[in-house]
């Protein structure tokens, strides 16, 4: 009960800086996005190993660089590297391959791909068309927690089939589906109120955010069974590390980006 309470009241507390963030201004949102990204890139620098502080100057120069240029081909060229850097890591937990990364180079490599590109578009999602839409992050950010939270109740009351045991044990298929189908339903509840979109893209980004970002989850999963430890941090009681709470929307970050600003 104690732990219920602790972990309820730390997810209350995340969600209102985030939102609070987003409403303020995109400075605000710039700003803690910026301070969960360096947070992550030290969780994962202890989940990895790495022992040099390269990725911590690496990141608000990129960061810097895309929020000032959105439109350049050094935009199209990280994201193309980010999704496809992204997609050989679901290879490997699919194909149940060890994800190697034996020296520096390699996890400064890992690190810049896997967490500080991801984090640039997970800045650059509410800009759509060169301006701040924060009702647009809002809605991606309700659908994410509408899915990790039904996943969440419908696999642990219905759940019977293990989605991917070697690597999560706890997630099951019917938790996958029950996120789907109530981020579908949250999806076309927020394209009645949100006119950024039409109802058929919503739903298409709703399905993108409940898949992907469960692959994410099972990616991060998989580099901390492969370090042997539970959680990426401590920093927020009952749930872990900001690499745990961030890893679902970070991952499907990139894959929404592209379906927003060069698909619709």
């Amino acid at each position: 009960m104690r732990n219920l309470l602790r972990r309820s009241f730390s997810g209350i507390v995340y969600i209102l800086i985030f939102i609070s963030a987003i409403l303020f201004s995109k400075e605000s949102y710039i700003i803690l996005i910026t301070l969960f990204g360096f947070l992550c890139i030290w969780e994962f620098t202890k989940i990895t190993a790495l022992k040099n502080y390269a990725a911590y100057i690496f990141f608000p120069f990129v960061l810097f660089l895309l929020i000032k240029r959105q439109d350049s081909f050094a935009t199209i060229g990280v994201l193309i590297i980010n999704l496809l850097s992204s997609l050989f890591l679901v290879y490997q937990v699919f194909a149940k391959k060890e994800i190697k990364f034996s020296d520096d180079r390699s996890k400064l490599g890992l690190t810049i791909r896997y967490v500080i590109f991801s984090m640039c578009f997970l800045v650059l999602l509410p800009f759509y068309e060169n301006n701040f839409h924060p009702y647009l992050m809002i809605s991606i950010l309700s659908i994410i927690w509408v899915n990790d939270s039904f996943a969440f109740l419908v696999g642990k009351n219905f759940g019977k089939h293990k989605l991917f045991p070697s690597v999560s044990p706890k997630k099951t298929i019917e938790g996958l589906l029950g996120g789907l189908v109530f981020s579908l339903l949250t999806g076309f509840f927020i394209s009645k109120y949100n006119s950024d979109f039409s109802t058929l893209n919503w739903l298409i980004i709703a399905v993108i955010v409940s898949i992907i970002g469960t692959i994410g989850d099972l990616v991060e999963s998989k580099f901390k069974r492969q370090a042997n430890i539970k959680d990426s941090g401590n920093i927020m009681p009952g749930h872990g590390g900001i690499l745990d709470r961030l890893d679902s929307l970070l991952f499907a970050a990139p894959f929404v980006y592209l379906y927003i600003n060069y698909i619709i």
